[in-house]
């Protein structure tokens, strides 16, 4: 076996731009929808930073006809003049990493954008990118393809195209369709993005506008109340126990606010911020916030005497059981875990919402005695709970496993490398027997359900593992579960990195589906994180021509399509009813066979998006739930 040569000849030196270019996901994540519509928030937190240096009150983001993106602020502008490095500042930012404003507190007391790299990183993996500056009187210009400038600069400064009175800086561009597997922004992710930067800045006003063909729409987000709203808004379309309770304080040069309220239901919803970004894995704010309020909530349970000596404190879980809260903190140098800035890492940070937490709900509930007593009511019923469900999951986890090979439900694939290996979730025993023929045995494994599995959006961790089906599912997929009294669930050794949701093509089938990915939300949100999850999407029909290949149809637009560009053409069409009706071949050519099939990826932005989604599907409230299924069943991303 030849040996390779590693030496000084070996070491690649990548320059200017390039390391983003080849290595996108460093910077932005993925390189799928949602590290295509990052780019739009790198921009548009460049924008807030320049609000939260108290030069910008407006913000406008639209998604162009072409494709393209356009944010427009009216702040300061980007910097303009020589720097001296001997090239316009501008220039600097959008071509050079690690290069702005925000490494010292100068220019921002605060900042979301703290690594420099937000603006050349868009540059890099856009085709082109226009930026006009209004500045000094002028209206300074330039421009870029795929990160690389393309204006000749004049003694080292832009071109100057017109003049104004406005300052500001407007940023056009459109992502490269060589780096993204789709350059489609998705308007609803890009709203919420911006709905959430209103609620976090209430002195600001953002405008949106979607000018593509067919989705045209224009909002104006401006959230005057702040948090509280942002609480309100998360509590819509639930019971509250009482108003939002609101609190600010500062420590250790942080500024810390807090919005929490507690609704008559079982769950948790804390989200926190650091500089207007959303940090979806927490970090030491929302510790420290956690840690002081149990101890708080555990002392006043001990002075009213609803917790009595011998008795054990309510665990964290059990205090925050039915709150909805917000954090958001101002912090001079935070330190995030990655670019896209999902944890933070500093202890002053713990230090300073631990301190303001601690004196500012004293303060509140020794002057709001019956809201606290509310609160530790919740808490009283989610300890009950907690002991019945420990009970039940003690049961369930040690009693004896089903054997995945003969269990009569699910039929196992050979192989045993997780990386390779799928397991489709297929509805009745009659699709499920096609499922089994038509497979790889080598990589598929089947498991049928029957009907519809239980509702988990209402239901307790008790009844969710008395369902047999779900019983099944957990132990098929071999990681535990996720629920709010402990954390069972061990990514690593999920035995599938394709979990395939496969249900009929109709109203019912999309119910099925949408169970299913409530029940994964619920209680193992990691496999949608993580990308594991899925949606088959087989076809509604097949049409045969007198001449000419048949074709498998997936929506009625697609029959509608081919009959208007085969109106001359003679052809019988068969509609499946369900998945049952196909046999092995058509179930494997349309469904199975990963060269032909179209998978739907299931991904979740953000907890409000996902929120507000699963709420409108498992609500009780039908007629928005039915609307959802019928206007959404067949959005797809596709894997062919």
């Amino acid at each position: 076996m030849a040996k390779g040569i590693y030496d000084a000849s070996s070491i690649s030196v990548l320059e200017g731009l390039e390391a983003v270019r080849k290595r996108p996901g460093m910077y932005i994540g993925s390189t799928t929808k949602k590290g295509l519509n990052h780019l739009i928030y790198e921009i548009v937190d460049n924008a807030v930073d320049e609000h939260l240096a108290g030069y910008c009150d407006k913000i406008e983001v639209i998604l162009e006809a072409d494709g393209s993106c356009t944010v427009n602020d009216n702040g300061r502008g980007i910097p303009v003049g020589m720097h001296k490095k001997g090239v316009s500042a501008e220039r600097l930012v959008f071509t050079t990493l690690h290069a702005g404003g925000k490494f010292d507190n100068k220019a921002y007391k605060t900042s979301g954008g703290l690594h420099g790299v937000g603006s050349s990183v868009v540059n890099a993996l856009s085709s082109y990118l226009d930026i006009k500056i209004s500045l000094d009187g002028y209206i300074h210009h330039d421009y870029y393809e795929k990160g690389v400038p393309k204006l000749e600069l004049k003694n080292g400064l832009l071109p100057k195209i017109g003049k104004t009175k406005e300052t500001g800086t407007r940023v056009n561009f459109l992502p490269d369709s060589e780096i993204f597997e789709k350059i489609i922004f998705s308007s609803a992710e890009v709203k919420s993005r911006l709905h959430e930067t209103a609620y976090l800045n209430p002195n600001l006003i953002i405008e949106f506008a979607d000018r593509r063909k067919g989705c045209e729409e224009e909002f104006i987000f401006h959230e005057p109340d702040g948090i509280r709203g942002y609480v309100k808004d998360l509590n819509k379309k639930k019971e509250p126990i009482h108003d939002v309770i609101y609190f600010q304080g500062e420590s250790e040069g942080i500024t810390v606010e807090i919005a929490f309220q507690y609704i008559n239901e079982f769950q948790e919803n804390v989200l926190g911020f650091c500089n207007n970004i959303f940090n979806a894995e927490g970090g030491t704010h929302l510790t420290g916030f956690k840690t002081q309020f149990t101890v708080v909530m555990n002392n006043y349970a001990r002075e009213l005497g609803i917790l009595k000596d011998k008795d054990p404190n309510f665990t964290g879980a059990d205090i925050r059981n039915g709150m909805t809260a917000v954090i958001s903190i101002k912090h001079p140098d935070p330190r995030f875990e990655g670019q896209t800035k999902t944890k933070l890492d500093n202890q002053d940070a713990l230090k300073a919402s631990s301190k303001v937490t601690g004196e500012e709900t004293v303060l509140y509930f020794d002057r709001n005695l019956e809201v606290l007593k509310d609160v530790l009511a919740c808490a009283q019923r989610s300890a009950k709970i907690r002991k019945t469900e420990e009970k039940a999951k003690t049961n369930m986890l040690t009693k004896q496993k089903y054997s995945f090979d003969s269990n009569g439900k699910l039929a196992n694939c050979e192989s045993r490398d997780p990386s390779k290996c799928e397991i489709f979730i297929v509805e009745g025993d009659s699709a499920g027997g096609s499922a089994k023929m038509a497979r790889n045995r080598n990589y598929q494994a089947i498991m049928p359900i029957r009907g519809k599995i239980l509702n988990v959006e209402k239901a307790t961790i008790d009844k969710v593992l008395a369902n047999a089906e779900i019983k099944t599912m957990i132990n098929a997929f071999g990681c535990g579960f996720s629920e709010g009294y402990g954390n069972d669930f061990d990514i690593s050794k999920l035995r599938y990195h394709k979990i395939i949701i496969m249900a009929d093509a109709d109203v019912d089938g999309a119910h099925i589906s949408t169970l299913l990915l409530t029940l994964f939300y619920r209680f193992m949100p990691e496999l949608i994180y993580e990308g594991h999850v899925y949606v088959a999407m087989p076809p509604l029909y097949k049409v045969m021509p007198s001449k000419g290949e048949e074709e498998y149809l997936y929506d009625d637009k697609a029959l509608e399509h081919y009959r208007k560009s085969h109106k001359n053409t003679k052809f019988s069409l068969q509609r499946y009813k369900g998945l049952g009706e196909m046999d092995a071949s058509q179930l494997w050519e349309t469904t199975l066979n990963p060269k032909t099939r179209l998978l739907k990826q299931i991904e979740i932005e953000d907890a409000r998006l996902a929120s507000d989604v699963t709420e409108t599907l498992m609500g009780s409230d039908v007629p928005p739930r039915r609307e959802f299924i019928y206007e959404h069943a067949r959005d797809a991303e596709l894997d062919i």
